[in-house]
């Protein structure tokens, strides 16, 4: 099974934006090749940045969960995620209203651009 661990320096953060970008109404995905080696190699490297501005803790924690339980599923799907890359997804607030169902082909969607 593959486990999702997250980016945790500073340095490691600015590399990946400044990469390859992805804008939906939803998220924003930023990858980079991977340039940081993860203890496992089944790991994906993928972190969930939520603004304070999107609301209190509550609201940034459920999108937070709905993004990651997209990104559960598409591992599950052979090659939906590559995972040579290195992601961080920027949940933006009107995520938290939107349905998985609605969520799901975006994000399929938008990891395949960035394998291209």
């Amino acid at each position: 099974m593959v486990k999702l661990e997250s980016l945790k320096k500073s340095n490691q953060f600015k590399k990946v934006i400044k990469e390859k970008k992805i804008h939906t109404d939803y998220f924003s995905v930023f990858a980079a090749k991977n340039f940081f080696k993860s203890k496992h190699k089944a790991n994906l490297l993928i972190s969930f940045v939520m603004k304070k501005k999107i609301g209190n803790a509550v609201k940034r924690n459920k999108i937070r969960r709905k993004l990651k339980a997209i990104v559960q599923k598409l591992l599950k799907k052979r090659g939906a995620i590559n995972k040579d890359y290195t992601y961080i997804v920027f949940g933006k607030s009107n995520a938290y209203a939107q349905k998985e169902d609605v969520l799901l082909p975006l994000m399929e969607k938008s990891f395949s651009k960035i394998k291209k």
